[in-house]
């Protein structure tokens, strides 16, 4: 007997000593303050070949491009640690295609942790004086006119034009067992990371930071995932700060192909992107904090909670582009301010924004339907928006214990008293005038809004209208509003209704 328990011991040693074998990349050719890529390679080659370990980036600056991570690996960043972004971008080419600075696929039990820092120097790859435009908008309907983002003008807010630069910094595509901790990522020049058709991800205690004048420059993207926890993180970004999409690969090609799930071993074999928790964060974003929304699979089954979301474009941001549909959504316990900015940024300031409009003409769009709000506090320059269509309604949404003060801004008369739908299918449908209740409804069957309480500024333009309006809803629950009109607009009404009805009006 006492023969068998040495035995077992022994093994049991002798696993976690294969597990926890380091291997530091200085001992393989690291350099401070020069390239390393090669080096760090080699280090997580060895770790795997020897079945899974930790992976050293110790006290100093290491320069890289991109580094393939693999199962049982854990990459680990000690305090003082920094990975920082090569410049050149032959050093993220691999068979003609460009990555960012970590990739894995198909891939179990990854982790990134740490107290270290991966720095994508994204600020490099975009001109600081020229803006990133485009033509998504038509000036004849928008309220300012000409006004609107005039020609020749450098928008201070940015966005920022861009260079050609690396791809995302850390990509997990097909895995299972992934974990980020501890590390903070900052100034990338495109998504932060992206988990992607993965399962069973945890994203604890990370600090993204990134240049919010640059545009895509998103936290934490998750791409048909399901199983993700992301808790205690500080995400600041100039595009969206915590996003759950139904992307396939190809994000602008409708529909999608089960194919693409079934060549890999590992990751999410389901069609949905569902099961995400995420809770105790800071979000700032230029765009929206929370976006749920786009591509081509359906989302479902998400929880937010004991959320601070500050100086952002939007707050939380729930859109219906494709066919797919988004449901059983639950966001509760968030504070939200949010504000316009100047430039081309999506949204226009809304602490709430559901919608659905198609994105590729003459194909249907799906529902969004069985969404809560719950004890939300929330400053904003313009309402809450909640726009489906006459071909696609959205379906039972609650708001109980919402509280709303329009505030007037550094950018209201310039850009304020329009509708943001974009991305829309068609031009007319992207940014066009409309005056702003502080809730605006259309086109939603079962919608309840109880312990309502809706305050204005004292200078809010006249555009800033009605309490709440509701344009086409079925059964409409109204209960304990406390507000009304905003005083400047003469006319308006504390709640206007168009071809409504409801179950309950107090």
């Amino acid at each position: 007997m006492k023969t068998i328990k040495i035995i077992i011991i022994f093994v049991l040693l002798a696993c976690r000593a294969a597990y926890g074998i380091e291997y530091n990349i200085k001992d393989f050719g690291a350099v401070e303050n020069k390239i390393a890529t090669s080096s760090i390679q080699k280090a997580i080659d060895a770790c795997y070949q020897n079945g899974g370990g930790t992976v050293i980036v110790p006290v100093g600056t290491f320069i890289t491009g991109t580094i393939i991570l693999k199962s049982n690996i854990n990459l680990h960043l000690e305090t003082g640690a920094e990975l920082r972004s090569s410049e050149n971008l032959d050093d993220f080419l691999i068979s003609s295609s460009r990555y960012g600075m970590i990739f894995c696929q198909d891939a179990y039990n990854v982790s990134i942790t740490g107290e270290g820092t991966l720095n994508g120097l994204g600020t490099s790859f975009y001109e600081s004086d020229q803006n990133h435009l485009y033509p998504e908008f038509d000036r004849k309907i928008i309220r300012q006119k000409e006004g609107y983002m005039p020609e020749g003008t450098f928008f201070t807010d940015g966005p920022l034009k861009r260079k050609q630069m690396p791809g995302i910094a850390i990509v997990f595509y097909h895995c299972n067992h992934v974990s980020i901790k501890g590390i903070t990522i900052k100034d990338t020049p495109v998504w932060a990371t992206r988990i992607g058709y993965c399962e069973d991800v945890l994203i604890d205690g990370i600090s993204i930071l990134n240049n919010l004048m640059i545009p895509n420059s998103d936290g934490i993207h998750l791409t048909v995932s399901r199983n993700v926890r992301i808790a205690n993180c500080d995400i600041r970004a100039g595009d969206d700060d915590i996003v759950v999409t139904g992307f396939t690969r190809t994000e602008d090609t409708p529909g999608f192909n089960s194919k693409e799930q079934d060549k890999y071993i590992h990751g999410n074999k389901t069609i949905y992107a569902e099961n995400i928790q995420v809770n105790n964060c800071h979000l700032q974003s230029r765009s929206s904090a929370i976006r749920i929304g786009y591509g081509q699979h359906p989302i479902r089954r998400c929880i937010f909670s004991n959320i601070v979301i500050s100086e952002s474009n939007r707050g939380i941001g729930i859109y219906a582009r494709d066919s797919s549909s988004i449901e059983e959504l639950i966001f509760s316990n968030i504070m939200i301010e949010t504000r316009l900015y100047n430039g081309q940024w999506w949204g226009h300031g809304e602490p709430i924004h559901l919608s659905a409009i198609t994105r590729f003409e003459g194909k249907p769009v799906g529902q969004i339907k069985n969404v809560q709000f719950n004890n939300i506090i929330s400053t904003g320059e313009q309402g809450i928006f909640i726009y489906g269509q006459k071909e696609s309604h959205l379906e039972n949404i609650q708001f109980n214990n919402v509280q709303l003060h329009l505030r007037k801004g550094r950018e209201t008369m310039g850009y304020g008293g329009n509708f943001d739908l974009r991305p829309a299918a068609n031009i007319e449908d992207q940014i066009f005038e409309h005056d702003i209740p502080g809730i605006y409804a259309q086109y939603v069957d079962n919608i309840a809004i109880r312990d309502f309480t809706l305050s204005w500024g004292d200078d809010l333009p006249g555009f800033f209208t009605n309490g709440i309006e509701c344009f086409e809803v079925k059964d409409l629950v109204l209960k304990d509003f406390v507000g009304g009109p905003n005083p400047n607009a003469l006319k308006s009404q504390k709640v206007k209704l168009t071809d409504t009805t409801f179950r309950k009006i107090d």
